[in-house]
Order: structure tokens, then sequence, then C-alpha cells
């Protein structure tokens, strides 16, 4: 028997975890919230590991990881910043970056055709620095020895790799699209 469903069931635990790390973080049970978070943030390391060393990678798993780790970050963001625990401006660039990426990827897939979606080095260091940012912030209301400069930092970082990965996402698939609009159509020399 081959354990090859194991990244996806991994990617839809992540998934299943969003709700309750929402609730728990309105609630105020921030312990609860670091748990769960932490948890879902192990969830997405440990689903690429395994699709990538084992080669157990799906079609299904390139569409349904970086859904579940939008959902997550931008569910948890977005009770961060109602609680003011993050920056209402972060909170912004975070999901505008998200929606740009999607909103592109729906534009491309109407007018282009079927997208290949791949993170990019810049792409994947982004997520990164979101969860350690999204861990420290939570980490830090729930009382747990955090440096205090540590939060910040991290914001700071989250905040330039998310500019810097959207504007690689929108640069990459416009130059992607472009190419296809120059190439003559098939069978035409």
């Amino acid at each position: 028997m081959t354990l090859a469903f194991l990244p996806n069931a991994l990617t839809l635990l992540r998934l299943v975890l969003v709700l309750p790390s929402v609730l728990a973080l309105l609630a105020g049970h921030f312990d609860v919230t670091l748990l769960l978070f932490a948890v879902a943030a192990i969830t997405d390391a440990l689903d690429g590991w395994l699709a990538k060393t084992f080669g157990w990678t799906s079609r299904l798993g390139k569409i349904l990881d970086p859904i579940a780790d939008k959902v997550l970050l931008g569910g948890v963001v977005l009770a961060l910043g109602w609680l003011g625990l993050v920056p209402l401006w972060l909170v912004l660039t975070m999901v505008a970056r998200d929606l740009v990426i999607v909103g592109g990827a729906i534009a491309y897939r109407l007018f282009i055709g079927y997208l290949e979606g791949r993170p990019t080095p810049v792409s994947k260091l982004n997520t990164l620095v979101q969860l350690l940012f999204v861990l420290s912030v939570i980490a830090a209301s729930a009382h747990v020895a955090v440096p205090a400069v540590l939060p910040t930092l991290l914001g700071a970082g989250t905040f330039v790799t998310t500019v810097v990965s959207g504007l690689d996402y929108v640069l990459r698939y416009a130059r992607e699209a472009l190419g296809l609009a120059r190439r003559p159509p098939d069978g035409i020399a």
C-alpha cells in the first residue's frame, strides 16, 4: 500500500485547522491558537517534504497546497488585524498580494489557457516568513518568551517578501502571457 495520499491529507488537515484557529484567536485563547497554528504550519512543511522526497505529487496537491496556505494565513492575519495585533497596512498588503495572484491566475486561465502554477523561490520564502511572523505574534500574545523585536523584524520581512513575491508573480506571468501572444498560431510559420 502506498502512502502517496499523505501530502494531500496533510493539506486538508491544514484547511480543517483554519476555522478553529481563527475562532480560538478571536476568543482570546492565544495558547490554543498557537498550538493549532503551529500544527498547521508543520503540515505545510511536512506535506511539501513528503511530496518531493517520495515523489508523491499530484495535480490536486498542486492546487490545494497554495489554497490551504492562503486560507490559513489570510484567515489568521485578518483575525490578528481585527484584534489590532497586526497593523492594518500589513494585513492589506498580505491580502492584496493574494488577491492579485488569484485574480491574475483566473484571468490567465480564462484568456490564455491552463496555468501551471509553480511557487517561485521568493514566494516560498514569503510563505515561510509570513508563517514565522504570525507564529511570533501569536506566541507573544500567549505570553511565550519571544524577543520583543522579533515580531517587528518578521513583520518587516513579511512586508518586503510579500511585495517582492507579488511583483515577481505579476512580472513572471505577464512575460509568459506576452510570450504566448507573440507566437504565431499553430501551423503558421
